[in-house]
């Protein structure tokens, strides 16, 4: 690839700085990936003569590679251009870091990207998230496509989301790709500010983007291997630890290769060879469901891994522990009362999202919900629904819209329920 610094003051605008046109152009220019030093470092200089927001984006290898370190980071500011980076081969990113943390950046689905840009030392301060901000203005499709066709009336391609982005070298019609997803956002962002200012969301939208750059990173799971798509239906402790000890098994292989472990094994597979038990490693290469392109390369790997769970002297529990909640359909039966709270409120805020033209899981996060249902406060009003919202993680513009609607819908839940007991005169 070229050192050459992509494209400089004039790649991707047009008169009146809508640079989305080329989304539709005859002919494609031609794009250059900086992935070289003095290539980034020039590309520094022509960064810092440009003015206003950047927009951001990062490509990922998700569902080919086991990390999702950004293998293409996109960059375009008014004044300067558009910029594609090859981070491996630059390495550091510090310098850019230094310019820009302070400035505004505009990126789409924001809590997708932040991770593997922060990995390579990239991480705002201040952020305009163009998806998040869909959801809030009520927009019924959220895709950037979409909302790009809606907003700014520019057809915006999008075939090659799910491609291989640790493909060398980029395609081309992939690099375009690539540029556009960035080329417009700063355009989007403008007329965005000025809807959520006609609906009297710009205060919602800015505390929903700081919490997406404050939201910490979730701790690994205490038994991720329980996410394994059919071990739900194993049964008895010996499949379940068979099922665990492949899932670490393949997880292993997975991150000495740098491949997504469903590409190696898929997870059917997994579950098929617990639920069967195999007497054998013929016999589990004789398995029909274990499938995978290392199933039968690997197989010495997977055949320890089912001797270590038969032999495993501490079978994992046959559901999870902690205080995760039980799932709602069944709490008509597990706690009558959570669940008329639960149905009441749900029901109040549908009616309160469809009037803000707000989606219920932006007006309220589900679980929040779920959890005062399950355990309310002592005291049932406003006040103090409010304070259990809070502890929860609840923004204060979402407790603000939902305290008193919820605390009302489980008042009315509750008195439901004492009519309904009440036995006819």
């Amino acid at each position: 690839m070229s050192e050459a610094s992509a494209q400089g003051d004039t790649d991707g605008e047009t008169q009146g700085g809508v640079p989305g046109e080329i989304a539709e152009a005859a002919e494609v220019t031609p794009r250059t990936v900086i992935d070289t030093r003095d290539g980034y470092l020039a590309a520094i200089d022509q960064i810092a003569a440009g003015t206003g927001p950047l927009a951001i984006d990062a490509e990922r290898a998700s569902g080919f590679k086991y990390s999702q370190r950004a293998y293409l980071i996109q960059l375009y500011r008014r004044g300067a251009g558009t910029f594609l980076f090859d981070p491996p081969p630059i390495g550091s990113f510090a310098e850019l870091s230094a310019l820009i943390s302070g400035e505004e950046w505009v990126l789409h689905a924001a809590s997708q990207d932040l991770a593997c840009l922060r990995e390579v030392g990239l991480s705002p301060t201040v952020i305009f998230d163009t998806e998040l901000a869909a959801r809030l203005l009520g927009l019924p499709r959220v895709g950037l496509g979409t909302v790009v066709e809606e907003l700014l009336g520019i057809h915006l391609a999008k075939e090659h989301s799910a491609a291989d982005w640790s493909t060398r070298p980029l395609p081309a019609t992939w690099l375009e790709y690539a540029a556009l997803d960035v080329e417009l956002l700063v355009d989007l962002r403008d007329v965005m500010v000025g809807l959520l200012a006609e609906q009297g969301k710009t205060e919602i939208a800015r505390q929903e983007f700081q919490a997406t750059l404050d939201k910490e990173t979730k701790p690994a799971a205490a038994d991720p291997w329980r996410r394994l798509s059919g071990v739900h239906s194993l049964r008895g402790p010996k499949s379940l630890s068979v099922a665990r000890e492949l899932w670490f098994a393949r997880d292993q292989l997975a991150r000495e290769t740098d491949i997504a472990p469903g590409r190696l094994v898929p997870d059917l597979s997994l579950t098929a060879a617990a639920r069967a038990l195999p007497e054998s490693k013929r016999e589990l290469a004789a398995l029909r469901e274990f499938t995978g392109r290392a199933s039968r390369s690997e197989l010495d790997r997977w055949w320890n891994a089912i001797e270590a769970g038969r032999a495993s002297t501490t079978p994992p529990q046959l559901t999870r522990t902690g205080d995760t909640l039980p799932p709602p359909r069944s709490w008509g039966d597990r706690n009558p009362e959570a669940d008329a709270r639960l149905k009441s409120a749900r029901q109040t805020l549908v009616a309160l999202g469809e009037e803000r033209q707000i989606p219920l899981e932006n007006l309220l996060t589900p679980e929040f919900l779920r959890r005062i249902a399950w355990t309310p406060p002592a005291v049932i009003d406003a006040e103090h629904v409010a304070e259990a919202l809070a502890r929860a993680g609840a923004r204060p513009w979402q407790i603000e819209l939902t305290a008193q609607p919820i605390a009302q819908a489980f008042v009315e839940a509750h008195q439901r329920l004492l009519d309904e007991a009440e036995p006819e005169s």
